[in-house]
């Protein structure tokens, strides 16, 4: 029997395809392919977790338990433990000079909760401006034992920086455009001597990127990193499906391309 979500998905199907002329337009079909690759990969999804339950399989959190449903974006991609796997070896090298890490747009917590349980000494604060996301990384954080260094909070703005000026920190910035509002450092001189890790968003807000790099320049050392292919090793009920669900395993729903600036400050 169909569920909620599959019924959802039928339901924007047709109401995107109803009505379509002759030689609808392209952006119409990507739209339908759009709703169609994601439907696909939430059947992969639940089969993953009719095998192995909400838990991370591979990569950078692997054991953590997780959700059943991401609040946004791919669920398969983070269970397979590649989600976001261009950062890994960033986050590894970064997070044994950090006590403390701030993580701006925390959704449910795949990185609040992934880093506070594979660096059980750091302490993280999560902010995100939907209670629905800080109800759900509340919940991630209590399943996996610890709440006591996940402090989770609402909208976190330019000034609220300089609460942390003298402790070493990690920010990360995932906030769909709003990192142009959140990361100025005319705004909050702390952020001179702050780790940065910020996926940039041009689609939603036009020159984003370049403004974090005009922005940070005379202060940071600045890598840009771009999502690459995955390479994992598939789980063998995955491995005999078709090589398409296999891309759309490790696909992580962008609709464009979001480089992510790793930010280091010189002084340090």
């Amino acid at each position: 029997m169909a569920g909620p979500f599959t019924l959802d998905i039928a339901a924007r199907v047709h109401n995107i395809c109803k009505d379509w002329p002759q030689g609808a337009e392209i952006r119409d079909l990507d739209r339908a392919l759009r709703v169609l690759t994601k439907w696909r990969s939430h059947l992969i999804e639940l089969t993953y977790l009719r095998h192995h339950g909400a838990v991370i399989r591979g990569g950078l959190f692997a054991g953590l338990k997780y959700v059943e449903r991401a609040t946004e974006g791919s669920l398969i991609a983070r269970l397979l433990g590649v989600y976001e796997s261009e950062l890994h070896p960033h986050l590894e090298a970064l997070m044994p000079h950090v006590d403390c890490v701030l993580d701006i747009g925390c959704a449910e917590g795949y990185y609040a909760v992934g880093l506070a349980y594979r660096y059980p000494t750091v302490e993280i604060f999560a902010h995100d401006t939907s209670e629905d996301a800080r109800a759900a990384c509340a919940d991630l954080a209590a399943r996996n034992d610890v709440s006591d260094r996940v402090r989770i909070g609402g909208e976190f703005g330019p000034g609220d920086f300089e609460a942390f000026a003298s402790r070493d920190v990690l920010v990360l910035v995932d906030a769909e455009g709003a990192e142009v509002d959140i990361l100025d450092p005319a705004a909050s001189p702390a952020l001179s001597e702050m780790r940065i890790i910020v996926e940039t968003h041009n689609h939603f807000r036009a020159g984003a990127r370049e403004t974090m790099r005009r922005r940070f320049e005379p202060t940071h050392d600045i890598v840009e990193v771009r999502t690459r292919p995955k390479a994992f090793e598939p789980p063998p009920w995955l491995d005999e499906l078709t090589e398409l669900d296999l891309l759309l395993s490790t696909w992580e729903w962008r609709e464009r391309l979001t480089p992510w600036l790793i930010m280091t400050p010189r002084s340090g």
